[in-house]
């Protein structure tokens, strides 16, 4: 077995072992360098949440701290980094400073006697954003085989809050059968969105009852409701297909997107 793969090997062992406990990391692979460097391109790394790195090379302390900083922007974000790490005067001469993104790339100085370039991306890999489903309701038991097939892990009562990069939505569907009981909870718990399956009218009577039970104002006014993007859904299959429609755009509106041709 060669070097690089005992390192793959390594690397995809502790990837997998991550994943099974639901651990957030991130990828970081040398794409390209440019004169003395330690690492070459190819080298791969894998960076923990707090930016350590467990697993892999890619040089000395001269790129330690741009990677780590890119990593932890990553996983929070969910969004792939890409950076260059170069000399002073490199970065002069295309007319930027430590930090500046232009083009996509984000650029760090490079402060080593060695005073070579390495541009580095930076690929988060974050557990499954988690739904939380309240209720039994015809609504509730379609979403709840629905949504995995969009890569969502679902589970039926809130838990502790997610680990740091992972998203929660919590959908309440209990359509009559404790409807303020699980708003309150839902509310009180930590979740990037909350839902509410009813109509217009029926959440209007129900806000008003969590502002005399001291919600904050401004918590109630962002519950989704009705639950689901408008498509004039009418079947519980419908209305679940729905929440998953504006669970999605929930979930892919950080994504960065190129200009319109």
């Amino acid at each position: 077995m060669s070097p690089a793969e005992f390192l793959s090997s390594d690397l995809a062992g502790l990837a997998q072992d991550l994943r099974a406990r639901e651990e957030p990391f991130a990828f970081a692979t040398i794409i390209r360098t440019a004169g003395t460097t330690a690492a070459k391109p190819g080298s791969k790394a894998l960076i923990r949440a707090d930016g350590t790195i467990a697993q892999g090379f890619l040089g000395g302390g001269c790129t330690r701290g741009a990677v780590k900083r890119a990593a932890l922007q990553a996983i929070v974000t969910g969004v792939p980094q890409l950076i260059s790490v170069a000399p002073e005067d490199l970065l002069s001469e295309k007319g930027v400073t430590a930090g500046t993104e232009a083009d996509g790339v984000t650029y760090m100085r490079n402060g080593c006697p060695s005073r070579g370039t390495v541009d580095i991306f930076i690929e988060p890999c974050l557990p499954m954003p988690e739904l939380t489903v309240l209720g039994s309701s015809p609504v509730a038991d379609v979403l709840v085989t629905l949504a995995p097939q969009f890569h969502w892990a679902v589970v039926r009562e809130l838990r502790e809050a997610p680990a740091a990069g992972r998203f929660r939505a919590t959908v309440i569907a209990t359509q009559g059968q404790g409807d303020l009981d699980a708003l309150k909870a839902a509310l009180g718990a930590s979740s990037g969105h909350v839902a509410f399956v009813g109509s217009t009218k029926k959440f209007a009577a129900l806000s008003a009852k969590l502002e005399q039970a001291g919600l904050p104002p401004e918590d109630i006014a962002n519950v989704s409701a009705p639950a689901g993007l408008n498509i004039g859904a009418v079947t519980p299959e419908e209305i679940a297909l729905s929440i998953m429609a504006e669970l999605t755009q929930l979930r892919r509106q950080a994504l960065p997107r190129g200009d319109d041709a």
